[in-house]
């Protein structure tokens, strides 16, 4: 499997008084809607660059129609659509395979993030990743890309105790099967807002063997109380200490958090392990993310109305 280009550049400025360059690390970020908020955008090409990636997240209870609905506007307006295949609220292989079916015909779609899902119980035969991984649907199906999930602060739904222990067992797996197939695969990573535990997992996965590139999620710009609400919500952990200190400022408290900080310190780093891309959580909205996007250089700005 080959790795996909890197887009970096070399981090710019950073000197006493001088802010970093983020825009090479911002370059050909992807971004995250869901049916509800996408139909709130009139026109995504007055928003993200041509070719933006965009997953777009099935949140329990929402018919695939919607879904597939919204996948076929992005594809149609010329952007890279990897709707989100949570397992534990597929019923079994059949859905699964009109899931496939629907989202080909109606929207070309040929790639895919495969994830266990938010909710606890599953509603049928799949509880994980690699069970969808294992039927061999996506392979049948011609799908090019599928994306995992990837838990730099762990995942205590999953472990439990605290450890990483499954969450590596499962990403070990993950990395067999991208060497036995022709899958191009990536981890898409829940949001983060600390550079140093992201750091830290991101070269510890490579010094143990694994290659599969890392899409670093993070937080849009947004309200605190959002974020920390999101955080919680979520199970983000060492950074969410980040948000707690910043509420505690007075002066912070009332102010939009954007996420100038976590940007800067990655594009200073020496080393970024498998960090390759940066994949957006929209959490105060699409047009905030995309417009501070472009404000650092990595996107469009057009004079378009605001979000309902």
């Amino acid at each position: 499997m080959a790795l996909l280009p890197f887009r970096r550049k070399q981090a710019a400025g950073g000197g006493a008084g001088q802010p970093t360059d983020i825009s090479g690390l911002l370059a050909g970020y992807s971004i995250e809607v869901m049916p509800r908020t996408a139909a709130k955008i009139d026109d995504f090409k007055a928003l993200l660059p041509q070719g933006t990636r965009v997953y777009i997240a099935h949140i329990e209870g929402t018919p695939i129609e919607e879904m597939v609905e919204t996948a076929a506007r992005l594809s149609d307006d010329g952007f890279d659509v990897m709707p989100h295949f949570p397992a534990r609220i597929i019923a079994d292989a059949q859905v699964l395979e009109d899931w496939i079916a629907r989202y080909q015909g109606e929207a070309g779609v040929r790639q895919a993030l495969l994830l266990a899902g938010g909710v606890k119980a599953p509603h049928g035969d799949f509880h994980c990743s690699m069970q969808l991984l294992e039927t061999g649907l996506f392979d049948r199906a011609g799908f090019t890309r599928l994306h995992v999930a990837g838990h730099p602060e762990g995942n205590l739904d999953i472990d439990p105790d605290g450890s990483d222990a499954t969450v590596m067992e499962a990403l070990r797996w993950k990395q067999a099967f991208s060497e036995r197939t022709d899958a191009q695969m990536a981890m898409a990573t829940q949001f983060a807002f600390d550079a140093a535990p992201v750091l830290a997992w991101s070269r510890r996965l490579r010094d143990e063997g694994i290659t599969l590139p890392v899409h670093l999620g993070i937080a849009g710009p947004a309200k605190l109380q959002t974020l920390i609400k999101f955080a919680i919500a979520c199970g983000v952990g060492p950074s969410l200490k980040v948000l707690q200190k910043r509420a505690m400022d007075v002066t912070k408290l009332m102010m939009p958090y954007e996420p100038v900080e976590i940007l800067s310190d990655l594009a200073s780093a020496d080393d970024l392990g498998l960090i390759e891309q940066i994949h957006v959580f929209p959490l105060g909205g699409i047009r905030a993310s995309a417009e501070f996007a472009a404000r650092h250089g990595a996107g469009v700005l057009a004079p378009v109305q605001a979000e309902a």
